[in-house]
């Protein structure tokens, strides 16, 4: 894949509301047709002032001059409540863990590496042992591609009664993919 020259953009919990209606935005460029009809869907500014208000908070978004055409970000887990734990036991020795929650890159930039460039980004320089992220089930080439990144299925969970099954996957810090 030939990597896009994009400007990549770092911001912190303190930069959230600046960026947040950019990632709402964006959101709902990508997600325009269910946005109507799905409630969960519905509920992503919910997900940026949650995430966003998190200790150690990060976000990556990737612009095309003044076009912002996708982000990534994610925060720190919480000592002993990471997503992953509860699917395997013994729990590695390093298991300092950033959770990556969101990757979302408007149509246009898809399979041009943007993607990839917005995580590797986000991932760069983390001082976590373990990256866990979700993957919607029915989204296998995703769940390929964080896999070709480094990432492991290591369970399945649904975080909410309406949102998808996801698969848990773990990678360990620094990515090697």
């Amino acid at each position: 894949m030939t990597q896009p020259a994009l400007a990549l953009r770092h911001f912190t919990r303190a930069d959230l509301p600046s960026i947040r209606q950019t990632l709402i935005d964006v959101h709902d460029d990508v997600y325009a047709e269910r946005l109507a009809d799905d409630e969960f869907t519905q509920r992503f500014p919910w997900f940026v002032d949650h995430w966003g208000g998190m200790p150690g908070f990060s976000c990556v978004i990737g612009y095309d001059g003044d076009e912002p055409v996708g982000f990534a970000y994610g925060a720190p887990a919480a000592p002993g409540r990471e997503w992953w734990r509860e699917h395997l036991d013994p729990a590695p020795e390093r298991d300092r863990t950033f959770a990556f929650s969101e990757l979302m890159l408007r149509e246009q930039w898809r399979k041009t590496g943007a993607g990839e460039g917005l995580h590797r980004a986000l991932m760069g320089g983390r001082d976590e042992a373990l990256a866990v992220l979700l993957v919607d089930v029915t989204h296998p080439k995703v769940q390929a591609l964080y896999e070709s990144w480094g990432y492991r299925k290591v369970g399945e969970r649904q975080p909410f009664p309406d949102s998808p099954l996801f698969a848990v996957m773990l990678a360990q810090l620094p990515l090697t993919g």
